[in-house]
């Protein structure tokens, strides 16, 4: 999907160079990824303790790298 959109150059090149990445579209691709990550890490460290999550943390590895190796 094209979309055009309006950001700061200095903020790119710096991604660009932290991210390794070759081109604009695949920094923007790592930004994007690492965002939903991140935000998903959060929504469940609130979950902690209140029982919506009735995993424990070994468990909860276990599933990750089940998930990671798709």
């Amino acid at each position: 999907m094209k979309t055009l959109v309006d950001i700061d150059e200095g903020l790119l090149k710096e991604a660009m160079t932290l991210a390794e990445a070759p081109t604009k579209k695949e920094t923007i691709r790592q930004a994007l990824r690492e965002l939903i990550r991140a935000r998903q890490r959060q929504t469940l460290k609130a979950m902690v303790g209140t029982g919506i999550v009735a995993m424990t943390l070994p468990e909860l590895r276990c599933a990750r790298r089940r998930h990671t190796v798709r």
